[in-house]
């Protein structure tokens, strides 16, 4: 599955983003730490989402947007 989203935050091993298509936060659980606050990005995942709130994914690939 695909999500487009915008970074809210950046920590060591994840983000917080703001997902495009349900104005939902989520974080993303990935090893990537080459992207900022406030960049649009395309994240691949196998599908899973936690119900934890907020969400949680693990992120097989991300890749940025260019709007």
């Amino acid at each position: 599955m695909t999500m487009c989203a915008t970074i809210i935050s950046v920590e060591r091993g994840r983000f917080l983003v703001l997902d495009d298509k349900t104005e939902q936060e989520v974080i993303v659980k990935t090893r990537c730490s080459n992207f900022r606050e406030g960049e649009k990005v395309k994240i691949i995942y196998n599908g899973i989402m936690t119900l934890s709130l907020p969400p949680q994914i693990s992120a097989g690939r991300i890749l940025r947007c260019c709007d």
